[in-house]
């Protein structure tokens, strides 16, 4: 189902983009059902992507509208969604900020029905290669089809590909230079994010650098993947790397001092996150502290 949010922000059904029937006796509950909000900000649209699993899970997603093409593609789980909404909204093109299933995860459709896509080489390389991907991501997520079509480039009009590494290691974003916006993709998430991607993935230390040097910009928007437009996201950005510099200060401290990451966990983040068990340690604090020590120097 698809909602579109006005002006006044309240949500209003509009034709939908799935093959249920809500009005239909056999129609499951909305709980169950796939979903696309659309809200209008100005020149930007936001598609905010859900399913019952992900919804379950406390996940959506955001791809955006803007001059004319697509940032990201979402998941796999609503790739009929996607391609229908475009369908109905043709784009120059797609741009997708990093190979994570939930922005990268309609590649395949997308290359394959001839759409063209901007994206950076690394971005492309991951897309391409089979990895190991945890349970919850493919309860979450769905599957995750590797890219095999051939994909035509094209180079967004107004919009500059930023690197942004630390989330991931092909992780950017997008920048408006013009209309002083910026869409951070993964780059933010929140102020005070306790759990990491396991070390090969995330690197928590470059991260800081990326988010000082985003904010630098001096953004007057900031569209963040998963929460939307930001209420003074340039401040933000910046209350985010003093929170993640004082906390990788204090493990440090802790690694001088001999600690175990264990101890470590406990010291600096009270207790183990909820995400660490039913990630089966996929995101966790404890690859925080192990994604620290790994770029310690005395």
């Amino acid at each position: 189902m698809i909602y579109q949010r006005g002006a006044r922000g309240k949500r209003a059904p509009a034709e939908p983009v799935s093959n249920v029937d809500r009005g239909s006796i056999d129609a499951p509950p909305v709980y169950f059902s796939r979903m696309l909000a659309v809200e209008t900000h100005d020149d930007v649209q936001r598609l905010n992507f859900s399913t019952w699993r992900s919804r379950r899970a406390g996940f959506s997603v955001s791809t955006f509208a803007v001059r004319g093409v697509l940032i990201d593609c979402a998941f796999d789980g609503v790739g009929a969604e996607l391609m229908a909404w475009i369908a109905a909204n043709p784009v120059a093109g797609v741009i997708i900020t990093h190979a994570h299933d939930d922005h990268g995860g309609n590649a395949e459709r997308v290359a394959r029905a001839g759409i063209p896509v901007q994206m950076e080489s690394d971005t492309d390389a991951l897309l391409r290669a089979p990895r190991r991907r945890g349970w919850h991501r493919k309860w979450t997520w769905g599957r995750m089809p590797l890219l095999t079509s051939p994909v035509t480039a094209f180079k967004a009009s107004g919009l500059e590909l930023l690197p942004a590494r630390g989330h991931s290691p092909d992780h950017y974003v997008v920048w408006d230079a013009d209309r002083e916006t910026l869409f951070a993709a993964d780059l933010f998430l929140g102020v005070k994010v306790k759990v990491a991607h396991p070390v090969e993935r995330e690197d928590v230390r470059q991260q800081i650098d990326s988010v000082r040097r985003v904010a630098a910009l001096k953004p007057k928007r900031v569209f963040d993947a998963h929460r939307g437009l930001l209420e003074d996201g340039a401040t933000l950005l910046k209350a985010k790397a003093s929170w993640m510099e004082e906390t990788v200060g204090r493990i440090d401290t802790r690694i001088a001092e001999g600690w175990p990451d264990a101890s470590i966990v406990r010291d600096v983040f009270g207790r183990e996150s909820f995400f660490a068990y039913t990630s089966f340690g996929d995101l966790s604090c404890a690859n925080f502290v192990t994604s620290v020590r790994s770029t310690y120097s005395r």
